[in-house]
């Protein structure tokens, strides 16, 4: 569905370098990284309103410069940007918009309204920051979108739509054909619902890799500090010694399980950034 290759864009102030990922049909990506990590420049590459200046990004097989159009149609998006018009109804925002996109239908608009409790005949700028979201989302779905670019969505909604957003996304990929991209910094929404995750670090991805592999491929380890040093330096990806215990991400190795006095867990997609993250801090 998704294929980046090498995707770079320089910004004022920043670079997004070699961004490279597979996102195949049916499934959900979570897009994790710092504040400035480079997520929403990413996106917006991805939705065409960046034109990167290297690489490609092809979305069900086609690029912009060959397919716009039909590219567009593809899409959905939630954004943290206000692109609708603030002096519209929502009904006259989605008609207005809905009129670019070919399956665009007013009737699923209004019935995902209802849904979210949202009041079609509402002035978009009078609606909260949630709503506006959930207006966002209702408008995405309403022209059967095939990947949904959502843009950090989450922190917005109260836990009860929270809970329903997410398994509206676990539907809307359910039949194999469509896929989503969700870039959050709530990472238990991900432990949640997402097949593949991709750590977007200083505009390079660190990683991007599908969740079992991910739980694979590191470990969390605690214990006695005089113990915790008998690891190998090189397997651990960051250090952290507390009062009582010391605790450290390392590459996984069967090996340390049977470490006496070790406790072994498997690391959280918030372990794992932050880990990560330290372990650069310490670098530089």
């Amino acid at each position: 569905m998704l294929k980046l290759e090498y995707v770079s864009k320089h910004l004022p102030g920043f670079v997004l370098h070699d961004v490279s990922f597979h996102l195949p049909k049916g499934y959900i990506m979570g897009l994790i990284g710092e504040n400035g990590a480079g997520k929403t420049t990413l996106l917006n590459s991805i939705l065409g309103l960046y034109q990167p200046d290297a690489g490609t990004i092809e979305i069900n097989g086609m690029t912009y410069t060959e397919k716009e159009k039909q590219i567009k149609n593809l899409l959905g998006y939630v954004l943290t940007d206000e692109i609708f018009c603030g002096e519209l109804t929502l009904i006259q925002n989605a008609n207005m918009y809905g009129k670019y996109y070919k399956y665009y239908e007013q009737a699923v608009f209004l019935e995902y309204c209802e849904r979210f409790f949202l009041n079609k005949n509402q002035k978009f700028k009078e609606l909260s920051k949630g709503e506006k979201l959930k207006f966002q989302f209702a408008f995405a779905l309403s022209h059967q979108s095939e990947l949904l670019i959502l843009d950090e969505p989450t922190a917005n909604f109260d836990p009860d739509f929270r809970k329903e957003f997410l398994q509206i996304l676990s539907d809307f990929v359910s039949d194999g054909e469509k896929s989503v991209l969700l870039a959050t910094h709530i990472t238990e929404d991900l432990e949640r619902i997402a097949d593949y995750i991709t750590f977007l670090h200083k505009g390079k991805v660190k990683f991007s890799m599908d969740r079992e592999t991910l739980e694979n491929s590191y470990m969390l380890i605690s214990g006695l500090d005089y113990k915790m040093n008998l690891i190998d330096k090189e397997q651990v990806i960051y250090k952290e010694k507390g009062k009582y215990a010391t605790r450290a991400l390392v590459k996984y190795r069967r090996r340390y399980l049977e470490k006496e006095g070790l406790t072994v867990e498997v690391p959280s997609i918030e372990d794992i950034m932050y880990y990560v993250l330290k372990g650069e801090e310490e670098i530089w």
